[in-house]
Parts: structure tokens; C-alpha cells; sequence
């Protein structure tokens, strides 16, 4: 069997209810396509619909780290590619990218991680067999692809030299009302 490095899964249009007052596809709309992007690659995995409620298990995605690289406007068509990062029994750590699907730019990026969950006890669980062999398959082709120069980012705000004519922030000024 011959799998797509990355997987090419979902494709799609910016519906115009998803422009925000910008006149850009919104924020939260950006993750929906990622949401939509995540279904079809669990469908791939064999834990779509019909798994959820046949086996009363899914994946949760319990992290998720978005950056945006350049907007996206109602009628632009959409393709999200999908690399698999990495598994283990019981988590799924991915990665979506969201192009332009005529112009070919790089709108957005995603990384996550999903845990499978047993939907009746509520807590993780590990993932059948066949699940497991169908994500080391993707692995086998997807651990050589280069790994996403936005993966494993870390969020904050660095810290700058003072600039001249800008008074030095101290510490004290930096706390919250509830640390003072």
C-alpha cells in the first residue's frame, strides 16, 4: 500500500460567513478547517463515525498550537496536508498545514496532540491493534519528511534589551495585582 507523504485529506472552500470585520477568514474558522482536516485523518486511521459508535472510543485532542502565516478570504479554495509526527499507545502527536489550494501559499500551520479516549469511562485508553498498525505504516513513510521548522514551539514574549528613550520596565511593574 502506497501512502501520500504528507496526506493530502480534506479540501475546501472559505465560505463568506467565515470572514471576520478584517475581511479575513477568522481566527476560530482556521481551526475548524483543521477540525474538519483532523476528522478525515482519524477516518483514515479507522476511527471515524462508525468507530466512535461501535466501539465508544475517540481521540480528544488535548493540545493544539495554531500559527497563522497569511490570511485567507471568502471563495479561496483550501488543502490541508497532514504529517504524522509521532504515536505511541495511546496519543497521536500530528501536524496539519493549510495552503492556498490554487495559489499554493502557506496560510496556516497546526500541531497536536490527540489521546484515545474510552468514551463510557471517560479516561485514555490504548488504541486497537489495527489503528496502531495503520499509524505505523504512515510513520514508516512520514519519519522522512523533514520535520516542521513550526513544530515544537514554545509560546512567550522575549525579553529585549532596553530601548533608548523607553524606560526600563522593573519587575514590580510586570506583576499582577494579585502577586504585589
Amino acid at each position: 500500500m502506497r501512502i501520500e507523504s504528507p496526506l493530502s485529506l480534506y479540501t475546501g472552500i472559505v465560505p463568506p460567513e467565515w470572514i471576520d470585520f478584517n475581511g479575513h477568514m477568522n481566527v476560530a474558522y482556521y481551526v475548524l478547517a483543521f477540525d474538519h482536516a483532523t476528522d478525515a485523518f482519524m477516518d483514515c486511521l479507522g476511527m471515524g463515525q462508525d468507530y466512535r459508535e461501535s466501539q465508544q472510543c475517540s481521540a480528544f485532542v488535548v493540545e493544539s498550537h495554531v500559527n497563522y502565516q497569511r490570511e485567507l478570504m471568502a471563495g479561496d479554495p483550501m488543502r490541508i496536508t497532514t504529517q504524522l509526527l509521532g504515536f505511541d499507545s495511546k496519543r497521536i502527536h500530528y501536524f496539519h498545514r493549510l495552503y492556498h489550494a490554487k495559489r499554493g501559499f502557506l496560510s496556516a500551520t497546526t500541531e497536536l496532540i490527540a489521546i484515545h479516549v474510552d468514551l463510557t469511562e471517560r479516561h485514555s485508553v490504548s488504541m486497537p491493534l489495527s489503528v496502531l498498525d495503520q499509524l505505523g505504516a504512515i510513520m514508516t513513510q512520514h519519519i522522512q519528511l523533514p520535520r516542521p521548522p513550526q513544530s515544537g514551539r514554545v509560546i512567550g514574549v522575549r525579553a529585549k534589551p532596553a530601548v533608548a528613550g523607553i524606560a526600563k520596565i522593573t519587575p514590580s511593574l510586570v506583576l499582577s495585582r494579585g502577586q504585589r
